[in-house]
């Protein structure tokens, strides 16, 4: 168990890396297409890999399936259906806020944004019948305060790009709480491979409605479009499934923050993206924020001693 859970950290922390350079691939590809466009060849892109790789899973896997074992296989199969249309949709719906939100914000502040949902996914657990810890309540507020340096101009409003942002980071929650919650029933890879394809036929659809895509753009952006694609989305969140299913989810949600950190990093970098004072201030408070709000309380630390100790 406990290689496991180092094997399963460091998957997280290479998705970190990833996510977080692959909001200077969105942003600079947007360039050339629209943000529908863009998710559209993308997840076209990550639907390919994964499927290359389930392909080669469910070769090997079908050879050591006994006949007894074929009716739970069937009740597997159609759970493993459902997580990829209700994943698949969570992210859809958070891929368009974010990358529409790219549009009008800057890559660093977008990034922190979308780390929220490391806060909210405690406070969506008030509405399971989960308790929420003093120190979690302490990490919410550094968050508002954070958030408010961050994003709030004078004349108390707030820029359009980050209010899209910040409503894609309520998605993401859902999203992280239900790979979570499928990717212990459901062989992970086959998930992936089904959430892309729902992700790509809704963008399709999408994309046909509310854009013109013309193929000599997408072309030119095919950098930024493949690594969003086959890094960001193919390998990202397929470490990110397998990971899981070896770590608490409140540790790869701590994990998972460090997104934020690498994009700001690269927004500088590659895109010459400099934070003022004020909003240098409210990335830290909010980083803060997001790591207090995943410090295990008193009885929780108490149970992970006990765990450790077997």
């Amino acid at each position: 168990m406990k290689k496991g859970r180092v094997l399963g950290n460091s998957m997280l922390i290479l998705t970190a890396v990833i996510w977080g350079t692959a909001f200077v691939a969105q942003r600079v590809g947007m360039d050339y297409v629209g943000p529908l466009t863009f998710m559209a060849t993308r997840y076209f892109l990550a639907m390919i890999c994964l499927g290359i790789i389930s392909f080669v899973i469910r070769s090997q896997k079908k050879k050591k399936i006994a006949e007894s074992k074929k009716t739970e296989e069937q009740k597997e199969y159609k759970l493993t259906i459902l997580s990829g249309i209700v994943v698949g949709c969570f992210l859809f719906l958070g891929s368009v806020f974010q990358q529409i939100g790219l549009l009008y914000t800057t890559v660093g502040k977008a990034s922190f944004i979308t780390s929220l949902y490391i806060v909210l996914i405690p406070l969506i657990g008030i509405f399971l019948g989960r308790k929420i810890s003093k120190i979690t309540w302490f990490g919410v507020v550094l968050a508002i305060i954070g958030l408010y340096l961050l994003t709030i101009k004078e004349g108390f409003s707030i820029s359009q790009g980050d209010l899209i942002v910040l409503m894609g980071s309520f998605v993401w929650s859902g999203h992280i709480l239900s790979v979570d919650y499928f990717s212990k029933r459901v062989e992970p890879v086959y998930m992936s491979f089904l959430q892309f394809s729902v992700c790509f036929l809704l963008s399709v659809i999408a994309m046909f409605v509310f854009e013109k895509p013309v193929w000599k753009d997408i072309m030119t952006a095919w950098f930024s479009i493949f690594y969003a694609g086959v890094f960001s989305a193919g390998v990202g969140y397929t470490l990110q499934m397998i990971a899981q299913k070896n770590t608490d989810p409140t540790i790869a949600s701590l994990i998972l923050s460090l997104e934020a950190v690498f994009g700001v990093l690269a927004g500088y970098y590659f895109l010459n993206e400099v934070l003022t004072l004020k909003e240098l201030a409210g990335c830290v408070i909010l980083f803060a924020a997001i790591i207090v709000a995943q410090l295990p309380s008193n009885e929780e630390s108490e149970r992970f001693a006990e765990e450790s100790s077997f």
